[in-house]
């Protein structure tokens, strides 16, 4: 797909949760290119372990702990090897892809802890990289028209606006598959199109430590997705469900200037 838009894509198969391996892609990509300018740190696989209709108490204990697993620890193992090859280099920057630009609940426990967990980590690891010129940020789609998605509403991308009513796929209504919903979905490169946007933008780093949505990032910087459309995710939902609140930058001034940055303002 990359090299078929223009660039040169190198598959290389790596086991994200394993810190050896993950050790040896980086040192692949220090031999062959010296340095690292953008981080999408995007691992998940979480889909068949997530129990939307199952408290905590009563969901499954291992898949729930295998979801940290996957789609937490892998994030903070890759970028612990692959972030020092992106220090002092103009323009680099991280981001942490997540589900949802608030901090509101998200339907499952382990699901929640895991997508706001990443919210946070680009928030801390932005007061970490503050010094050493990479930026580090927190990324949402919308509704995200992923291979699974289509295979689940049982069309194809060429398709995709034919969806059924109720989708073949569902068994019971426990994911959010509501058909009006989907067709303001957006394809995987619309928000691949944010993360070019913001990292060609030279004052990314007024952004760094938040969490941005496909959306917001299209109405600032223009993109539209492949086929031609600006879905806008959130005005969507704010029109039919009503609003909600989101990580604005009064939300982040609770986050900044903590106790341990005036205890110790020179750490970072």
């Amino acid at each position: 797909m990359v090299t078929a838009a223009g660039g040169r894509g190198i598959a290389v198969r790596t086991d994200h949760s394993e810190p050896a391996d993950v050790k040896k892609l980086v040192a692949g990509i220090k031999r062959r290119h010296k340095g690292l300018d953008i981080l999408v740190n995007d691992i998940w696989g979480g889909d068949q372990l997530t129990q939307f209709d199952k408290r905590f108490w009563m969901a499954n204990l291992e898949n729930g702990l295998t979801m940290l697993k996957q789609a937490l620890h892998t994030h903070i193992i890759t970028a612990h090897y692959a972030v020092p090859l992106m220090l002092e280099r103009p323009g680099a920057i991280v981001f942490e892809i997540t589900d949802g630009d608030g901090f509101y609940y998200r339907g499952n426990l382990f699901y929640d802890l895991v997508k706001v967990s990443v919210i946070r980590l680009a928030f801390a690891m932005a007061l970490e990289l503050r010094k050493k010129g990479v930026v580090a940020v927190a990324l949402t789609p919308g509704f995200l028209r992923s291979e699974a998605v289509l295979e689940h509403f049982g069309v194809t991308e060429a398709q995709w606006q034919s969806a059924a009513e109720e989708p073949p796929g569902r068994k019971k209504r426990v994911v959010h598959d509501d058909r009006a919903d989907f067709l303001q979905s957006e394809s995987p490169r619309f928000v691949g199109r944010a993360v070019a946007a913001l990292a060609a933008d030279p004052g990314s780093k007024k952004k760094s430590g938040r969490v941005f949505s496909s959306w917001v990032l299209a109405r600032e910087y223009g993109f539209k997705d492949v086929d031609g459309r600006r879905p806008d995710w959130g005005a969507y939902a704010a029109k039919t469900y009503g609003k909600f609140k989101i990580c604005d930058a009064k939300f982040y001034s609770y986050w900044n200037n903590g106790l341990i940055d005036k205890i110790f303002p020179d750490w970072f």
